[in-house]
């Protein structure tokens, strides 16, 4: 056999990339994992190397962004799976009064500083729409990581978070009015009854609190077709609401909590979790691919005053209405910091303001390095907060009492 065999065969280009993808998450997550930070900055810094600007293994980032996408959606489903909706009822307070509050907030902020400048209202609008969403993949990953998800201080941030995920659809439609492309009747109609469907659907869940899908006791020892049910819940809830032009996340949330209600399926946990992994971190890869890096390089003065704005500003704000809501300050304050980055869906809402023409394209691009940024600095941000603050999450508190039982027990 001839010793150079292997250039006459033909490799299928997506089988290197996504073998060097590994290689790459798997080397920072050592490196992370070290440092105490989580995986998604493994996710970005490979989206960066693997992209044109670095090795140029992914150079089609409209597919990387399609199947981050998909993890964003399995991300909701695991949030509802993991949400008891009784409890999250009872945070109505914080939910809607402190996240119309931050957009408020943010949307004034804006206006203080776009006003002098003479920026349109569009522009003003979608900015302060953009930097009042935070991010689901972050801070729902350092709650569960720190313990802190089912406590107080998890349970009004998590409620925050679904609120904005919720907020989104109209921030959307108001986007295409700024725009001046008013949607057509039948989608407003569409929209109505999908919206009524939804809340009478929470009506029922809370009422039922305790549901019983018939099919499922049939799959309890069979996994092969447990994956296959699981994906057909999740997405297929996706679509239903995507069908009344509302998010196909907002569908996979209201499949989490049904899954949630019935104690029978937890085993759908078990199916999906592998799938979640993949597509949440391509989803982060993309935001890598996104980072221009000679227009970071060119404008760094400008975007780091942005992104240190940003941060500062949602911190305090978002601290402001954890207090408002019976936090303590250190508790407060902490919250603040988890809540301090722009979210993932805001790439959706800058993009939309791109196509309408709130964002010029310098605009676009200063909002994509920010939003990415905020997201690659906010573990560090957050864990500066928490030292700062001296605060001690409910998982260290837990290893703590561990290990003062051993130094008893051995003592």
């Amino acid at each position: 056999m001839h010793p150079l065999f292997l250039a006459d065969i033909h490799f299928n280009p997506i089988i290197p990339s996504l073998a060097l993808f590994s290689l790459a998450v798997l080397g920072l997550g050592f490196i992370l994992r070290k440092l105490k930070q989580p995986f998604l900055l493994a996710y970005i810094i490979a989206g960066v190397l693997l992209s044109d600007q670095g090795l140029g293994l992914f150079t089609n980032a409209d597919q990387i962004a399609l199947l981050g996408d998909v993890g964003i959606v399995l991300l909701l489903f695991f949030i509802g799976m993991e949400t008891n909706l009784p409890d999250l009822v009872q945070q109505w307070k914080v939910a809607i009064g402190g996240t119309i509050g931050q957009v408020l907030l943010s949307v004034g902020l804006v206006t203080l500083v776009g006003w002098p400048l003479e920026w349109s209202w569009s522009r003003i609008l979608m900015l302060g729409f953009i930097i009042s969403l935070s991010s689901s993949a972050v801070v729902i990953r350092l709650l569960q990581e720190s313990g802190e998800i089912r406590r107080r201080l998890g349970r009004k941030v998590l409620s925050i978070l679904l609120m904005q995920d919720v907020l989104v659809v109209p921030m959307l439609v108001a986007a295409s009015y700024l725009g001046g492309t008013r949607p057509e009747p039948e989608d407003l109609w569409r929209q109505a009854i999908g919206a009524v469907l939804v809340i009478l659907f929470f009506i029922w869940l809370l009422r039922k609190q305790h549901v019983r899908l018939p099919w499922t006791e049939h799959l309890e020892q069979d996994h092969e077709l447990q994956v296959f049910a699981a994906l057909i819940i999740c997405f297929g809830f996706a679509f239903v609401t995507s069908a009344f032009s509302l998010s196909a996340a907002l569908g996979a949330f209201l499949a989490g909590l049904m899954i949630h209600a019935d104690e029978h399926t937890r085993w759908l946990h078990d199916s999906l979790e592998s799938f979640r992994v993949l597509f949440v971190a391509l989803f982060f890869v993309y935001v890598g691919m996104q980072l221009d890096l000679d227009f970071l390089s060119e404008n760094a003065t400008q975007v780091l005053l942005l992104l240190v704005l940003v941060l500062v500003t949602n911190h305090f704000v978002n601290a402001v209405i954890l207090r408002w809501s019976g936090c303590g300050w250190a508790e407060a304050m902490y919250g603040g910091a988890l809540l301090a980055q722009i979210g993932e869906l805001s790439f959706l809402l800058a993009a939309t303001g791109y196509q309408i023409g709130a964002l010029s394209d310098y605009g676009y691009q200063m909002t994509l390095a920010v939003i990415s940024l905020s997201l690659f600095v906010s573990p560090f941000w957050i864990a500066l907060s928490k030292r700062l603050l001296g605060f001690v999450t409910a998982r260290e508190r837990i290893e703590a009492a561990r290990a003062r039982q051993r130094a008893g027990a051995a003592g």
